[in-house]
């Protein structure tokens, strides 16, 4: 196992720069995943680290070892792809073991870690099987058994679960994190899907257009976004995000959108007349007597809860109740924020406000 140091990395394709100064520290045994929408960087600085795209400036150290112009085989990592590119015509335990085979290695240790990895991943029937009689989940796992039999100091993980239906993929979720849990190798992982950054990850980098746009543990990023793409992004539903102006007096803090009155927290840096933008998760919003009047649009039952479409003064928000409420369409409800739970960010930057 090893420590992971991204330190100022840049990528350039001739003059355009798509990865800008990122700055990553990936301490030993952490699970650590690279989060972000399509195009921001994330796969292209995971290539990076496994040595198959090259380095524009920066370094990458791996253990005590700067691994820049070092060929992939050499940096004593393992990568599991999107693509499992599995040998069709080789066996199981012939998949798991090939990268040991061409590195010379005894035949009878090859053995031996075939069927460690076999057992750790429940892969110990299929062994003479071939890609072609195995499910997608079980192609995935040998997919990581490849991986698991080198002992690498790191695995890398390119979006790995993006091929496999939405029941097999929180199935393989709970594996790999088990996995980890049980190996302990610095992980890093690629997605593009948030629920699976949050529920797997120690710490999350969010990423955006070549930048991080935050680092934190998950609960961390869910509850203090550092700006309004963080909020946006961490959460399903997403955040609501509202666009008005701060009014302070003696009553109290509020924002004014489009003459809907929203109760705000007193935070410092809160001044009078700054364009903000107002952001309340769906779950954070409550029924109440008065308040926000609201008017129901659509309602989704998921079962353990009901997401609610609500419309007031022109503005759209989604709601979360655990509670079984009958809403019909047309419906006029009044809504309380929760005022501890409200986010306040500048409308300019998008920096978040105190």
């Amino acid at each position: 196992m090893a420590e992971v140091s991204i330190l100022d990395l840049r990528k350039s394709y001739g003059g355009l720069e798509v990865v800008h100064g990122v700055n990553v520290d990936i301490p030993d045994g952490q699970f650590v995943v690279l989060v972000g929408p399509s195009g921001c960087g994330k796969s292209t600085l995971l290539r990076m680290i496994a040595g198959l795209e090259s380095i524009t400036s920066g370094q990458i150290v791996i253990g005590d070892r700067v691994v820049n112009n070092l060929a992939p085989a050499e940096r004593d990592i393992a990568m599991v792809f999107q693509n499992y590119a599995l040998y069709p015509h080789k066996t199981v335990a012939a998949n798991m073991g090939f990268a040991l085979k061409m590195a010379r290695m005894d035949k009878a240790e090859i053995g031996a870690r075939v069927a460690r990895a076999a057992d750790i991943l429940g892969l110990q029937p299929y062994l003479a099987r071939y890609p072609r009689e195995l499910s997608g989940g079980q192609r995935q796992r040998v997919a990581m058994g490849r991986a698991i039999v080198r002992n690498p100091k790191v695995f890398l993980f390119d979006e790995p679960l993006s091929n496999l239906d939405a029941k097999l993929r929180v199935q393989m979720r709970s594996e790999i994190r088990e996995l980890h849990q049980r190996l302990r190798t610095t992980t890093v992982y690629v997605t593009h899907d948030q629920i699976e950054a949050m529920t797997m990850a120690d710490r999350i980098v969010v990423m955006r257009d070549g930048h991080i746009a935050q680092t934190g543990a998950p609960l961390e990023l869910y509850d203090r976004p550092a700006n309004v793409f963080v909020a946006g992004f961490i959460g399903s539903p997403a955040m609501n995000l509202i666009t008005g102006v701060a009014r302070r007096d003696d009553s109290g803090a509020r924002v004014e959108a489009d003459g809907v009155v929203l109760p705000a927290p007193q935070v410092p840096g809160l001044d009078e007349g700054r364009r903000v933008i107002y952001g309340i998760r769906p779950e954070h919003l409550e029924l109440a007597d008065s308040g926000l009047a609201a008017t129901v649009v659509v309602v989704e039952p998921t079962g353990s809860e009901t997401h609610v479409l609500l419309r007031f003064g022109g503005h759209d928000a989604v709601a979360v109740f655990r509670d079984r409420h009958a809403f019909q369409p047309g419906q006029a409800v009044h809504l309380a924020p929760r005022l501890d739970l409200v986010h306040l960010f500048d409308a300019e930057n998008g920096e978040r406000i105190g």
